[in-house]
């Protein structure tokens, strides 16, 4: 299994929490993360492209197993921080 995801990536659970709120009131994800996100791949959105087996920590890849195309996950907390992570594709 093969996983598409994007995903906004910040320190604490309370702003991860309060951005997930946001996207469920209707805030675009994209958006959220070209704001709010620590991670590099803030300036695509969070897209982080296609991913196997073993290609992202275990939390996050968990996450992405259980999750449908299209959801966005409650916060993931893993070494890195807090997640919100869009599954966008399976294959």
């Amino acid at each position: 299994m093969e996983w598409k995801a994007s995903h906004i990536l910040v320190k604490d659970y309370d702003s991860a929490r309060k951005l997930y709120q946001e996207i469920r009131k209707g805030a675009r994800f994209e958006d959220i993360a070209r704001k709010h996100s620590t991670c590099p791949s803030k300036s695509s959105g969070g897209d982080l492209g296609w991913f196997g087996p073993g290609k992202m920590v275990k939390e996050f890849e968990d996450a992405c197993r259980k999750t449908g195309v299209g959801t966005v996950t409650d916060p993931v907390r893993t070494q890195f921080g807090y997640h919100l992570i869009k599954v966008t594709g399976k294959k």
